[in-house]
């Protein structure tokens, strides 16, 4: 139906910053909105950021001001681009997206299967 696939984790030093992409594929009519959530070591998921498809945007405080998300609708395609990346941003990100398959017609949440980010000096 929808596939979601995450790239560009990695390990960074404090300070520094890392870009996640998150591409979706599959039989898609329509996706509305993306985001990404993590989940650091021993904690639930949380919300990091989600974007709709017109473009409005909302961030979880701890990333506000260093994290932007951003989409290419042509691309079926979300953007994390990480700056000023603290130890506590370590964890696995996950990209999640709403969207609607051809084969149902009946839109869902998607989740890709996660990227690890690493923040350690």
């Amino acid at each position: 139906q929808v596939q979601l696939v995450e790239s560009g984790g990695g390990l960074v030093q404090p300070g520094g910053s890392l870009r996640l992409s998150c591409a979706a594929s599959g039989s898609i009519f329509r996706i509305y909105a993306m985001g990404w959530y993590r989940q650091p070591p021993g904690t639930q998921r949380e919300l990091v950021a989600k974007i709709t498809s017109d473009g409005n945007t909302n961030y979880a405080d701890s990333v506000k001001g260093r994290f932007t998300i951003s989409r290419d609708n042509a691309k079926n395609t979300v953007y994390l681009q990480m700056n000023s990346l603290k130890p506590e941003d370590t964890a696995v990100y996950y990209c999640n997206a709403f969207a609607t398959p051809y084969v149902t017609y009946s839109p869902r949440y998607y989740w890709g299967q996660g990227t690890q980010v690493t923040v350690s000096a």
